[in-house]
């Protein structure tokens, strides 16, 4: 496990509380404000490249990622990057949840963070899906990925359930969240789904869950479907490999504590 020390949690704290920012303001800002949503994808695009960085960089300073976990991180983000153009979210089939999750279970929360983000920016380099949608998908993903490294520990068949429980969980949460970071502004007004500006923060999450029902269960779904399947029929093998090569590479201070 890649251990993740004090500027790092800071880093992911920050990072936190821009996904949250970035997320939810919508829910909180004042209805007069008139704020642009047009802009502040990239300003979150900005403010979260140099966050994914500086965790890498307080990972590397205090000794919790050498130069071979950084390598495994490139290796890792470009596999996922290229397994991802195989679904790529069609019909709700995602084929890059799995890894993530596997891979932050073993190498730990700072690393599944950082992987999230890396991972989504490759795909969208690859496959030319960048625009103001990326941001938050890549929020999301390392999102995913940090949760996977804090899981209790387990190991054989009730670590597979669980891993399989969570994928499932997280991809939900993941398409909920997505909605939210464009549904205030899609529908306009004057609907049962709309967003109300002002309105009661549960008043408005209750019309999100709405909206998400009537729109995008179907890929939701989708992509529980796929993570699941793919966490079970890959896990076992995967996390022994991870788990082996991050013993080889001596990462961690407790080698035999991987988990």
């Amino acid at each position: 496990m890649v251990r993740m020390g004090p500027r790092a949690a800071v880093a992911v704290g920050l990072s936190g509380v821009l996904g949250i920012a970035a997320f939810c303001w919508p829910l909180l800002v004042d209805p007069g404000a008139g704020v642009a949503h047009g802009g502040d994808a990239p300003l979150t695009f900005a403010l979260l490249l140099p966050l994914a960085l500086a965790v890498v960089l307080a990972e590397v300073s205090e000794g919790g990622m050498d130069a071979k976990a950084v390598a495994m991180l490139g290796v890792l983000s470009a596999l996922g990057a290229a397994i991802r153009t195989l679904g790529a979210g069609t019909a709700g089939i995602e084929t890059v949840f799995f890894l993530i999750v596997l891979a932050g279970r073993v190498f730990g929360p700072g690393f599944g963070w950082v992987l999230g983000n890396t991972t989504l920016f490759a795909s969208a380099l690859l496959t030319g899906g960048i625009g103001p949608w990326l941001p938050y998908q890549m929020l999301g993903a390392a999102w995913v990925g940090l949760v996977a490294g804090l899981l209790p520990r387990a190991r054989g068949r009730v670590e597979l359930a669980m891993l399989a429980c969570y994928g499932m969980v997280a991809s939900l949460v993941y398409g909920m969240l997505l909605n939210l970071s464009f549904w205030p502004f899609a529908l306009g007004t004057g609907t049962e789904l709309s967003f109300v500006p002002g309105d009661p923060v549960w008043d408005n999450l209750a019309r999100l869950v709405a909206f998400s029902l009537a729109t995008s269960l179907g890929w939701d779904i989708g992509r529980a479907i796929t993570t699941v399947v793919l966490v079970l029929a890959t896990g076992t093998v995967l996390l022994r490999v991870f788990r082996r090569a991050a013993r080889r590479a001596r990462w961690g201070q407790e080698t035999s504590h991987v988990v």
